[in-house]
Parts: C-alpha cells; structure tokens; sequence
C-alpha cells in the first residue's frame, strides 16, 4: 500500500512540472485557472493631466477584476516628449512584460517600438490615439475622435445661430487624437454651417496650460474685434484658452467650446464662460483597452476597433447623472 501510494504521488508531481514551464509558471496566460500574475504597461502619453488619472482608474478596475493581473504605469511626464515614451515602450520590452496598452504622443514615431514589442512576441493594445501602423496591434480602443469634432462644430454652431467668426487652437503635431478632432471641427463648419467663417485654425497652442495661455492670449488679441466663438482641443489648451479669455475679460462674450473636463473648466460652465465640454470616457478606454488585452492573452476573438463613446456637457446638462459622472470621472492620484 505504502508502495502503491508513494507511485501516485510521484506520478501526480510528474503531470504538475509537465503542465508548468520550467521556472514553476503556467505557460497559459489566461485569466482563470492560473496563479501567474500577469504584468500589463499601462503607458499613457503623459502623467499630469486629469484624463490620464481616470484612464489609469480604469485600468486598474479591469486588473482587480481578473484578480491575477499587475498594472505597470509609467509615461512621460509632458505630451511632447517623444523620445521618452519611446524609452518607456523599450524599457518594458526589455523587462519582458506580457503586454503592453500604448497611447501614442506620435501616430508615427512610436511605429518601430511597438513592431520591436512584436518581435518579442508581446501583444499591443493602442488606445486615445491611434498608431500609423495598425497591422502591428492587437485592438485600437478609442473615442471616435472625429465625431468629438464635429459635435464641438455643431454645438459652437448651434450658440451662434449659424453665422460668426470663429478660432480653433491645434494641440501637437503628430497627435493622432486631436487631429482628428480638428479635421472634424473644420469639416463639419465647412460642409453644414457655410456663414460661419473660420479666421484662425493653424495656431498650435501646445501641450501645457502655460503654452496654451500665452498663445490663447496671442491669437484672440490679434482678433479680439472680429471673434466670436473659439474651440480648444483638448484639457491642457483649452485650460489655457479660458484663462486667456479672463485675462482679456472676453468670458462669456466669445463662446467657447472645450474638449475634457478639469475642475476650472467644469467652473468655468457653471459660471457662464464655458459653453460646452465635448467629453469622452477615459474610465471606459482605460477598462476596455485592459480587459481587450487579457482577453487577447486567453486566446479570444477581440475587435479590431472599440469605441467608447463621445458627448456634449452644457450648463443646461451638466447636473444630469451621466454628465455627472462624465464630468467628475473617479481618477488614480
């Protein structure tokens, strides 16, 4: 008997080290059955602004619900530093991490990193922005950023009653997000709202409030006699354009229109110098761009594109519960 059993035992430890790889971890990584835990980066374009706390909260809500999974998050500190994101990319293939989920700065520049992260046979989600090469990616989990463009075009449109001079102020070049949404603006202005003439679209107000600021300032002075309404592409420039418009004591008389909320934004609506947020849901990108990873991992079926959606925040909306939750989504300090 005692023979008989030390045989099972021995046959049950022989299947167990089978089924594992030889440093003791389960070749699968899938996300039930398995005590590996499984190291997704999580690398935003930059770290500061408030859209990136509540993507990173998002990612960490899809990570605690598989129960196995370890968030990495690091990004570059300010959304032009190309090379730093490139660094961070590179670092996390070398650390050999089972997958990465990219926001892109650069649609272009962050192409060979992410082809060198397939060669080590790490899979790439792409979120926020989009990458020039898709064949290289698994998902591209995005706000339809376009649409946020032509929404921002039909609401200004809307509170001008069809005719006026109006501004848009760029972001960065190179970023794939805010050019779509500035292709939608200008598109939508050109094709719908023909008595609306746009008399400044090729300032790039930059990637900080400060730079925002200062050229916010520059370009609505220049056209302080003309201007009716503006449009900013996103938090940190339109942070800037608000405080611009302020300064210049223009709230409220030129209509502007922002893209993502921040406290002084969502201040500004209430006060009357806001006329409307165009909105995403960084809470859901950050979820879905995690959650489409590990089921990638596991062996599923994924689409090629998921959206996650896009609104317009109004003084008359804001206290409805979605624009609620929108406009103050939960953040990661």
């Amino acid at each position: 008997m005692a023979i008989r059993t030390f045989c099972l035992i021995a046959i049950t430890f022989l299947l167990a080290s089978c089924n594992g790889s030889p440093d003791g971890n389960n070749s699968n990584t899938g996300t039930s059955g398995n005590d590996k835990t499984i190291r997704i980066a999580v690398i935003p374009k930059g770290t500061t602004h408030e859209f990136w706390k509540s993507v990173h909260a998002g990612a960490k809500k899809a990570a605690d619900e598989a129960g196995n999974v370890e968030i990495l998050w690091k990004g570059p500190l300010l959304e032009n530093d190309r090379a730093g994101q490139i660094s961070v990319v590179e670092d996390f293939i070398v650390k050999n991490v089972d997958g990465i989920v990219l926001a892109p700065l650069d649609s272009q520049a962050l192409i060979d990193s992410v082809l060198h992260a397939n060669d080590e046979e790490i899979p790439v989600v792409i979120f926020d922005s989009a990458l020039g090469d898709e064949s290289a990616i698994v998902s591209y989990v995005a706000t339809d950023n376009f649409r946020g463009g032509e929404l921002a075009a039909e609401k200004l449109a809307e509170i001008l009653d069809g005719k006026g001079e109006v501004v848009m102020l760029r972001y960065n070049a190179g970023s794939e997000s805010t050019e779509q949404r500035e292709e939608g603006f200008l598109s939508k202005l050109k094709a719908d709202f023909p008595e609306i003439t746009v008399i400044s679209s090729d300032q790039y107000a930059g990637t900080t409030p400060e730079s925002s600021l200062e050229k916010a300032t520059e370009v609505i002075d220049k056209y302080r006699d003309q201007i009716d309404g503006i449009f900013a592409v996103c938090e940190p420039n339109a942070t800037g354009t608000l405080g611009a418009l302020r300064e210049l004591n223009l709230t409220g008389k030129v209509k502007f229109i922002a893209f993502d909320p921040n406290p002084d934004l969502i201040d500004g609506m209430e006060q009357g110098h806001v006329q409307g947020i165009v909105l995403q849901d960084p809470v859901a990108m950050g979820y879905q761009a995690v959650k489409t990873l590990l089921a990638h991992l596991n062996g599923e079926d994924v689409e090629s594109r998921i959206k996650t959606g896009e609104y317009v925040a109004t003084p008359d909306n804001m206290k409805e519960e979605q624009f609620e939750k929108l406009l103050h989504p939960i953040q990661v300090d």
